[in-house]
């Protein structure tokens, strides 16, 4: 397995979201090349401004592992983390963290860029073209 199969799998998660009304971020975790957490906006649906894709497989992620710390995890996410999210992977000790587009109105990296574990490893601009075409045609459609 490697990124791009993890990132489909993500854009899976942020299709859901979509179909759902949310905005379309979707994130998978992987431990020891397996997906222990599957999740996507769900901001609308639980009326809740915290309820990102990527907090929302963090908590999953801690569950199934019995533990707060995902040292040995990645975290895949269709769209660059926000200023909150980076936080809590920062608190999560995250080993790896891969996203698609950038996000250069609300991403971490403008606003916080030490908000990460100094540990955790950042690879950006994974199918960094269909991630952010989703979003593109998610904003369009609501127009």
């Amino acid at each position: 397995m490697d990124d791009i199969y993890y990132m489909k799998q993500a854009l899976v998660e942020a299709r859901e979201a979509a179909r759902r009304g949310e905005v379309p971020v979707g994130a998978v975790v992987v431990c020891k090349d397996r997906i222990i957490a599957r999740a996507y906006n769900l901001t609308e649906t639980l009326t809740d401004v915290t309820a990102h894709a990527e907090m929302q497989a963090i908590t999953s992620a801690a569950s199934a592992l019995g533990g707060k710390y995902l040292v040995d995890c990645t975290l895949y996410v269709t769209v660059e983390p926000c200023v909150m999210c980076a936080g809590a992977i920062g608190w999560s000790q995250l080993g790896r963290l891969v996203y698609g587009a950038e996000d250069d109105k609300r991403g971490y990296h403008r606003f916080a860029p030490q908000a990460l574990h100094p540990k955790t490893e950042v690879v950006s601009g994974v199918m960094k073209e269909e991630c952010g075409q989703l979003m593109k045609e998610f904003f369009r459609s609501r127009r």
